[in-house]
């Protein structure tokens, strides 16, 4: 999937699960705005195997610290795109956020740390569905796809995904705001 549709994708996700599943009542404007933002970066941050990533793109010698990092994560859809990534990326977060929490004691870490989990989780389910799959398995050397059958799964980036999968998560989240727009105005009100 491209950038712009993992964005998409993590942020549908994080309604879903806010309006749906785990309701929010007590947050304020601080953990919203970290929050959103650590949903974006959970969104992208298992493509950080790419020496093309935009982290790497934006570093003065990020080139090559992408390709040294890339080579030593065992490549493009590997470990950042497994199980085993979900829980190193979790702590690693997770311990920046404990380091972090002292200058911004007004954020509730845990509901920071659940939306960047989400992002990455949305990530990785929105792969699964492209042609090259997902190793979620890892170390099992089995890359898993949605459909099982690798012929009726999409390629990044072409027409399936720009006219049907990105239109589509504009809906879905178009649909999740509107039916729950008393939900979402009441907890604006609270931030």
């Amino acid at each position: 999937m491209t950038g712009r549709t993992h964005d998409l994708a993590a942020i549908t996700a994080l309604l879903v699960v806010v309006c749906i599943f785990a309701p929010v009542y007590n947050l304020n404007l601080a953990t919203l705005l970290v929050a959103l933002l650590a949903n974006q970066i959970g969104g992208i941050i298992p493509d950080i195997d790419q020496p093309t990533a935009p982290l790497w793109r934006n570093l003065p010698i990020g080139r090559t610290v992408g390709r040294v990092f890339d080579k030593s994560v065992g490549g493009h859809r590997f470990i950042t795109h497994s199980l085993l990534g979900i829980a190193l990326f979790g702590f690693l977060f997770w311990a920046l956020l404990n380091f972090l929490h002292p200058v911004m004691m007004s954020v509730d870490v845990m509901i920071v740390w659940w939306a960047f989990m989400i992002g990455i989780l949305s990530h990785l389910v929105m792969d699964s569905f492209t042609k090259e799959g997902v190793p979620w398995l890892l170390p099992l050397p089995i890359k898993l796809g949605l459909p099982p059958v690798k012929a009726l799964r999409i390629t990044t980036g072409k027409a399936v995904e720009t006219l049907l999968i990105f239109p589509g998560l504009v809906i879905v989240s178009g649909l999740l705001i509107a039916a729950h727009y008393n939900y979402l105005l009441q907890l604006l009100h609270h931030v």
